[in-house]
């Protein structure tokens, strides 16, 4: 008995080593990772000509909205985030629609020429035509310059069609069946039990293309030259690119207002301001799509 518990106490100051060894490498990873987003929102939040001085880590020193007030008063900014907000949302939906439906056909095992349409998803995956006969090609469809260009191109993408089929598949078939005795066809069958039974798939794949098309610059750059079509994301790297404080504010300010924006204000602050309002919405996003990650496959019951 006496051995036994030397062995027990042993194993347990072993454990409670090993837990603290995690603890401290987790929390040191956890601070790494969250310090340069943390500092960001404090020199967003600090005097622009005050910063310039250094020295600032944990809290502003001089504390002002003056950074936040300069951005939204750029008329480019806030009809930048009506079309970053208008597509992520138009296009996530679009995309869970088209990219669900096409992965519920696939999922069925008894689809005639079901490999052939795998092997073209496969190849989709890993071969491009490059970025020149995909500009022809989208010019071609009348698309460039259009805000179109944002929703039909990423309708389908194959990689969370792949999601979808393993996750429609891991589905009883006898649910499907006992509908199918019931009277349903396959659209009422999609609709009223594979759906609801994937919420997880939906949630997870609804977030990434959420992000996708909310950070997408890409598509700015290349395919429109139409000021009003311009993205949150692109107005920010168009902000990174630029040096002079001058061509940062010129949106919807007077040189009047550069004049005095320069007694305040560096081009750093008002970086780091536009990069708060671009990345804030999505982070308030994800904990309401979050307790869907860790959700069971099945949420009901085979009738």
């Amino acid at each position: 008995m006496r051995r036994m518990k030397r062995v027990r106490r042993i194993s347990s100051r072993e454990d409670i080593f090993v837990d603290t060894i995690v603890y401290i490498v987790i929390t040191f990873v956890f601070l790494v990772t969250l310090y340069p987003f943390y500092y960001s929102l404090v020199i967003s939040f600090n005097n622009g000509i005050d910063a310039a001085r250094g020295g600032i880590f944990l809290w502003p020193r001089q504390f002002t909205f003056d950074n936040y007030k300069a951005v939204f008063s750029n008329d480019q900014l806030l009809g930048a985030f009506f079309i970053s907000v208008s597509r992520t949302v138009i296009g996530t939906i679009a995309s869970l629609i088209a990219t669900s439906v096409f992965a519920y056909g696939l999922s069925h095992k008894k689809l005639l020429f079901r490999k052939f349409y795998f092997s073209l998803l496969i190849i989709s995956m890993y071969f491009t035509g490059g970025i020149i006969p995909y500009f022809i090609l989208l010019n071609n469809l009348k698309l460039t310059n259009s805000y179109l260009v944002y929703i039909i191109p990423s309708l389908i993408t194959a990689w969370y069609a792949i999601l979808f089929v393993n996750f429609f598949q891991s589905i009883p078939e006898a649910l499907k069946e006992s509908a199918k005795i019931d009277g349903a066809n396959d659209l009422v069958i999609f609709g009223k039990i594979i759906v609801p039974l994937s919420t997880p798939i939906f949630a997870t794949i609804a977030l990434y293309m959420g992000v996708y098309h909310w950070n997408d610059w890409y598509s700015t750059a290349f395919f429109t030259q139409n000021k009003r079509l311009r993205t949150l994301a692109y107005i920010l790297i168009d902000l990174i690119n630029r040096s002079d404080l001058t061509s940062i504010l010129r949106g919807g300010t007077t040189q009047k207002d550069v004049a005095i924006a320069m007694q305040t204000f560096t081009p750093e602050t008002i970086r780091m301001a536009t990069m708060m309002v671009v990345v804030i919405p999505i982070v308030c996003v994800y904990p309401f799509l979050q307790k869907y990650f860790v959700k069971g496959i099945m949420v009901g019951s085979i009738k």
